[in-house]
């Protein structure tokens, strides 16, 4: 059997059965009333929708996945790759071009097939849980604009790597983790002010009580920001968030107006203490330097792939190329990218312990940030209990009740 086939498949399917394992079990884990330490914004009604709204959530991702999971499993198996690639090749254009059409063309049957999910998701299931504020005008464009920028963005980014990998040798891998990196950094300087604003509305914080709070603590933190922002969240959703945008001078905060209608403005204060934490403690230097090593190792990897005829046989192919090489290698990746985003996760909910407790302790106000998190999941409905094994898979946070435990600590 060739190993490529069976370790691709093989990862496709654990991957699979390892959500919906973790999807069963953490149905199970739900408890009938609430942890104590929510039961003051968890009445008996709201945390009773939140165990509906966690259930039908799961049951929508695991659809979901098992949809994208058996219609990779169909192409592969069926020959659905080397199709694709033989129709594209006969309509005769430069190597370059039929490499953009090929990828381009699985991008946007992928978005294509996923865009009745997100529908659903967004016109159904968000809305019958109250969360939903987005117009089907606002949903289409959205949709549209995100495929310009993935073209234009995405369209330069592969033609740049197709070309490197060409035409440098045995160092293209090397010039591809420099352009991509180069790309990656780029995209975030110029983000806050020309690619955030083509999707939503960036005013700034009118003076008054919570503007002054907020800068007051950037400075007793030592922390410039070139500007606090209100982003229109509820344009979309009634859920609320918060989040820096940019680096080095134009580093911003942008604050939802959901959160800001929420939330007094001791708790804003707080969750800005712990957005600073992040950068006051490296985090976010240490997760920029990890995702350049990361790509940088998965360009190697790919390097050393993308010649293998066993590879392109595992998916039928009849000619090799390096723009399906790609694609194939990604999928090969799987099992790899599993387990790296497990020991990612794991180290960003250290990270989100570390922000927390500098929140407290710079703030002097534990409970706070206690309220805020308190708020943040009465009113996104979150799941207070999450089985072991879903937190070990997917989350980037500790479960709000592990963090409200541990900010207690902090209490003098």
């Amino acid at each position: 059997m060739n190993i490529y086939f069976a370790v691709i498949i093989t990862s496709l399917i654990i991957s699979w059965l390892l959500g919906v394992t973790s999807d069963f079990l953490n149905a199970r884990a739900m408890r009938p009333a609430p942890p104590r330490e929510f039961r003051d914004v968890f009445d008996t009604d709201t945390y009773r929708q939140s165990q509906e709204y966690t259930r039908a959530s799961m049951k929508f991702s695991s659809l979901t996945d098992s949809f994208n999971t058996a219609v990779i499993l169909i192409v592969i198996l069926f020959g659905g790759f080397n199709l694709l690639d033989q129709i594209i090749r006969s309509l005769g254009l430069s190597t370059l071009s039929t490499g953009l059409i090929y990828i381009g063309a699985l991008g946007l049957i992928s978005g294509t097939m996923s865009l009745p999910f997100e529908a659903y998701h967004t016109f159904v299931l968000e809305k019958k849980f109250g969360f939903n504020t987005t117009s089907l005008t606002t949903f289409v464009t959205d949709r549209i604009k995100g495929l310009f920028l993935t073209g234009l963005i995405g369209g330069i980014l592969v033609a740049a790597i197709l070309l490197f990998l060409r035409e440098a040798g045995g160092y293209a891998w090397l010039y591809c983790w420099g352009f991509a990196v180069a790309v990656s950094l780029g995209l975030t300087y110029v983000a806050p002010t020309w690619i955030l604003p083509i999707f939503n509305k960036f005013t700034p914080l009118e003076k008054g009580e919570l503007r002054l709070a907020l800068e007051t603590y950037a400075d007793s933190a030592g922390f410039e920001l070139s500007g606090i922002f209100v982003m229109d969240g509820s344009k979309r959703s009634t859920k609320s968030n918060a989040f820096f945008t940019g680096f080095g001078k134009r580093r911003r905060i942008a604050l939802f107006d959901t959160l800001i209608k929420e939330m007094t403005v001791d708790e804003i204060v707080a969750v800005l203490a712990h957005e600073v934490g992040h950068a006051k403690l490296g985090h976010i230097k240490k997760r920029m330097f990890t995702g350049i090593l990361k790509t940088g190792a998965i360009f190697y990897l790919m390097s050393l792939f993308l010649d293998s005829r066993p590879l392109f046989d595992a998916f039928g192919m009849e000619q090799t190329s390096i723009y399906a090489g790609l694609v194939f290698f990604v999928l090969l990746y799987t099992p790899l990218s599993l387990i790296l985003s497990v020991i990612s996760n794991r180290i960003s909910r250290t990270h989100e312990y570390e922000a927390d407790a500098f929140a407290a302790t710079t703030t002097e106000y534990p409970d706070s940030m206690i309220s805020a998190l308190k708020k943040l999941s009465a009113s996104n409905l979150s799941n207070l209990t999450p089985h072991p094994l879903t937190v070990w898979l997917g989350y980037s946070h500790p479960p709000v009740l592990d963090r409200i435990r541990a900010l207690k600590s902090h209490r003098k």
